[in-house]
């Protein structure tokens, strides 16, 4: 069934004779009577669509392992993630049927261990992501998926409750369904051109999924999501210049954290509000949207699980190709004998979303500041010949003080190139073009490097390889190989859908040192 596309402005309920009904115009005596389309839908979906796509479950279960495995490198190679990590005070470290957050010897209540996981997948900012006109990592839900899934099966499991316990395939179809919910959203509607922050839509999507796992009625789960679009929402402030700071990397926490809160505040009987995003002048198309209605241009099904961008380098999503061009071309200069000091000039060119988020200038003061920009990611890898590591964007790294990087960096410029731009838009295309252009001091030039779809991406063959190998050098930074090996063979194994959540998130506790 296609989908109308919606372009109506929210106070206009009367002006549009298609695509999403106006809640307004539902309205009786005793006010709205339904819930907003867009709520409903979304219930609808996670409620009643069943997936039965094979590709669908075998790239869910890649993300998973991805995402335990970016949790992993978080919690190991962030001294700062680490600091957020642990209960609420004054509750100890362990409580009994509590999340046992993986990498940690943390065990707790649903609520912080949905934030904790949350930021941990996305700290280090080398999970998954999915782009459009919004950016985003639906990765991101998993904090709020797998803290809510372990402690209700540890508390089943412990009133011998065999009919509650939850599997794995509850785990991946709730995944599978977060992902389309947010990324669906994500493929028409901008809410970085109004300054509104992309987790916006982990807090949605995640609100919609665990209220099923929780077993909430319908009515319950519209209830919750309505909330999850009432609340205030973040600001972008934090994700760009110059206010780049350390709530880019645990604001999924936070969208996890009050997802599963919402949810539970449902299952108690929380009134929903029903228009709550075509309210005239207080609803969130109003207030939040400049008044216009979002654009749907698919209906949900596995779309997004299937097309999901897998980070196999820590860079920015927009990024990627430039990585692999700078070390195309750092290959030719070695084989030509030159190096990065006999470089005159770098023009790169590169997509509309690349051009708003990483031509970052001058001082970057931060890791975030600098994996977010092409400038100086370019320069690092034409100076280091070989790939980046998380590390190598830290502020105590040694090519964070290299002066022959900033050098490097004032001989680029970058600009848009608007056929890359509408390949990126094409849903049926979906390539993050950048192509490299480089000058010599001698006049000569070399050969453009363009690269458009990355290592990563739906449409290269080793993907799925490249994320398990991925995987498993993050998680080995935590557990030894024979239990690497054991969790990367349990995802494999026919079994896996029938494994109760918390047998398998046991996996992933560490030994005490």
């Amino acid at each position: 069934m296609k989908m109308t596309e919606l372009q109506t402005s929210a106070s206009a309920a009367t002006s549009s004779a298609g695509g999403l009904k106006k809640a307004t115009e539902s309205r009786g005596a005793n006010g709205v009577k339904q819930y907003d389309e867009v709520i409903t839908r979304t219930v609808d979906y996670v409620y009643d669509y069943e997936v039965n796509s094979p590709t669908a479950w075998n790239r869910a279960t890649a993300a998973l392992l991805d995402s335990m495995g970016a949790a992993f490198e978080s919690v190991s190679t962030s001294p700062e993630c680490a600091l957020f990590l642990g209960p609420t005070y004054p509750t100890p470290d362990i409580i009994e049927n509590g999340f046992k957050v993986p990498g940690t010897n943390y065990q707790l209540d649903m609520v912080k261990g949905a934030f904790d996981m949350g930021a941990m997948i996305q700290y280090m900012n080398h999970n998954d992501a999915f782009l459009g006109r919004e950016w985003g990592h639906p990765s991101n839900n998993l904090g709020a998926i797998l803290a809510t899934a372990d402690v209700l099966t540890r508390v089943a499991l412990s009133k011998y409750d065999e009919d509650h316990v939850l599997t794995m395939r509850h785990v991946l179809v709730a995944l599978i369904k977060a992902y389309e919910i947010q990324g669906c959203i994500q493929i028409k509607n901008a809410f970085n051109k109004i300054g509104l922050d992309e987790v916006i839509l982990v807090k949605v999507a995640s609100t919609a999924v665990v209220s099923e796992l929780m077993g909430l009625t319908k009515d319950q789960a519209k209830s919750a999501v309505s909330h999850a679009w009432v609340d205030g929402h973040p600001l972008r402030t934090y994700r760009q210049a110059p206010n780049v700071c350390s709530r880019k990397n645990w604001s999924a926490g936070d969208a996890c954290m009050r997802a599963v809160h919402l949810a539970l505040m449902a299952k108690k009987g929380m009134t929903g509000v029903k228009s709550a995003l075509d309210a005239p002048r207080s609803g969130f198309y109003d207030v939040l949207f400049q008044g216009n209605q979002f654009q749907l241009p698919r209906p949900f099904g596995t779309f997004v699980i299937e097309n999901v961008l897998f980070k196999i380098g820590n860079i920015e999503a927009h990024g990627v190709t430039a990585v692999e061009a700078a070390l195309t071309v750092a290959k030719e200069l070695k084989e030509k004998k030159l190096s990065a000091s006999d470089i005159q000039s770098i023009k790169i060119r590169t997509q509309e979303p690349a051009m708003a988020i990483m031509n970052k200038q001058g001082p970057l003061n931060s890791p975030s500041d600098r994996d977010h920009s092409i400038p100086y990611i370019v320069s690092m890898v034409l100076l280091k010949g070989s790939e980046l590591e998380s590390k190598d964007f830290n502020n105590d790294s040694t090519w964070t003080k290299d002066p022959r990087v900033q050098e490097l960096k004032d001989k680029i410029s970058m600009k848009e190139d608007a056929e890359f731009t509408k390949d990126y838009q094409n849903p049926e295309l979906r390539s993050i073009a950048n192509a490299i252009k480089v000058q010599m001091n001698d006049g000569s030039e070399l050969e453009e490097v363009a690269v458009y779809f990355p290592v990563g991406h739906a449409r290269r063959r080793e993907t799925l390889e490249e994320v398990e190998m991925k995987a498993r050098k993050n998680l080995g930074r935590r557990l030894n190989e024979e239990r690497v090996e054991e969790i990367v063979s349990k995802t494999k194994s026919m079994e896996f859908f029938g494994l109760p959540v918390s047998e398998f998130v046991d996996l992933f506790v560490p030994e005490k040192k």
